[in-house]
């Protein structure tokens, strides 16, 4: 059976991300929210962060797909960089 992909968005407008397993976005996904919800991090925090919490259970490049991942959901307005120096990342606010 053809593994189910999903083509991912880039932030930057013109720039086209990756097409990759939706199963792997999914799990990426899952996590990065998880790791977010608790605190504000920088790119290498949450990249060390995301890669301690599943490189046991992820088969792949947890950095390639965690930028990918990263790179789509902030494409989709689920998390944002904040303006501070050094930039960190966080789940949007819900509106309303």
């Amino acid at each position: 059976m053809k593994e189910e992909k999903i083509q991912t968005l880039h932030p930057i407008a013109g720039k086209v991300n990756k097409n990759i397993s939706l199963s792997k976005y999914e799990f990426i996904k899952k996590h990065i929210l998880q790791i977010l919800k608790k605190a504000e991090l920088s790119h290498t925090d949450l990249m060390e962060n995301l890669y301690s919490r599943v490189k046991d259970d992820f088969e792949g490049g947890v950095q390639w797909y965690g930028e990918v991942v990263k790179l789509d959901l902030e494409a989709r307005k689920i998390i944002e960089r904040t303006k501070t120096k050094p930039e960190k990342y966080r789940l949007r606010k819900p509106i309303g």
